[in-house]
């Protein structure tokens, strides 16, 4: 399989998954619908049942972004950065150990590494199983060659390099263990947003999708907000306030519950909006239902300050000019082909897997 013969497969897997934006069919993907759309959105509609934080509208939420994502103007704008991207299929074989804290979050690994034109060799998580083994199932249909280049185990071995993910726990592990193979290992991040009051109701009301998308989970969502000294919550408070029924989920809301009745008991300061608890702490990493934020006078004491815990932070969301590779308010949760975990660059590593 060369490299257009998969860029032309991946954009097919795009169109298909593509239907599941807006429930609609599309034409040129009836074969595979034949065979695949009721399975698929079945998985879609009841995975649920077993892991209560992929919700329905999150799990679509997820699909619909890769399905924007696999075009085939996306992929070759992606592919064409890099020059020396195996044309053929190579022997080697790329381990990816994968998280399951968000739907289909280990996708880009697997998509980095057959667009290279390696072998996957995937270990999932039990939290997050079901989709990715459906759309290898897809990708197989739309090209044959994908049986031989996709393989799942429960135990990595024979591998000559690997992607891994994990928490900061896990990576000494990975690390220790991998140590004699090229490897990417990635630990817990988190990201911030940095306000400087000056923000607009509606930048405000994107960046609740920052915050709430996937109940926070996500290494992209905001765990905590830099503030000018002495800001005014009240409009960032009003502007989230869609995401209110977020706390009649009952996962969430134990967690809010929880958190709390712990800050309740200590009496630590704090703000309650009813579904989210605002906590001033120095901390990045913030607990589910809770959000941290701390105050700031100069922003480019600030600037230095981010830059000193750089690796702890997978993206900044500002409207500033102060920080590189900034996200836009709303955006965080949507990266593109080329925005990679940790700024890491996962094709490049591939690519020069020989």
């Amino acid at each position: 399989m060369n490299i257009k013969q998969r860029i032309e497969s991946f954009t097919k897997l795009g169109d298909f998954l593509s239907q599941f934006i807006n429930n609609t069919t599309n034409k040129n993907c009836e074969l595979l619908n034949n065979k695949f759309y009721i399975s698929f959105n079945e998985i879609l509609s009841t995975i649920e049942t077993k892991n209560q934080w992929f919700t329905q509208k999150y799990t679509r939420y997820s699909v619909s972004a890769f399905a924007n994502l696999l075009t085939k103007k996306n992929l070759t704008k992606w592919i064409n950065n890099y020059q020396n991207i195996n044309n053929s299929n190579t022997n080697k074989t790329i381990g990816v150990i994968m998280a399951g804290n968000i739907p289909l979050v280990g996708f880009h690994d697997m998509l980095c590494v057959l667009i290279s034109g390696h072998v996957f060799l995937g270990k999932m998580s039990s939290k997050d199983d079901q989709i990715l083994k459906k759309i290898t199932e897809i990708l197989i249909a739309i090209n044959p060659e994908f049986t031989e280049l996709i393989n799942f185990t429960d135990k990595l071995s024979n591998f000559d390099a690997i992607i891994a993910t994990g928490s900061n726990n896990t990576s000494r592990y990975f690390e220790s263990f991998f140590k004699n193979h090229p490897h990417i290992i990635r630990k817990n991040r988190n990201s911030i947003a940095i306000l400087d009051g000056n923000e607009t109701h509606e930048e405000l009301y994107k960046l609740a999708d920052d915050i709430f998308l996937y109940f926070g989970l996500g290494c992209r969502n905001i765990s905590k907000l830099f503030v000018p000294k002495e800001y005014n919550f009240n409009n960032f408070l009003n502007a989230i306030k869609q995401y209110q029924n977020i706390i009649t989920h009952k996962k969430y809301f134990n967690n809010y519950k929880y958190n709390k009745s712990i800050l309740q008991i200590n009496k630590t300061p704090h703000i309650d909006n009813g579904f989210m608890l605002l906590k001033k702490d120095y901390a990045i990493s913030s607990p589910i239902s809770t959000i941290y934020y701390e105050e700031y006078i100069n922003i480019l004491d600030l600037k230095r300050m981010v830059n000193q815990n750089i690796d702890n932070i997978q993206c900044i969301v500002t409207n500033t000019n102060h920080f590189n590779n900034g996200v836009k308010f709303g955006q965080a949760q949507k990266p593109e082909l080329w925005d990679y975990s940790d700024n890491v660059d996962t094709l490049n590593f591939t690519i020069k897997i020989k």
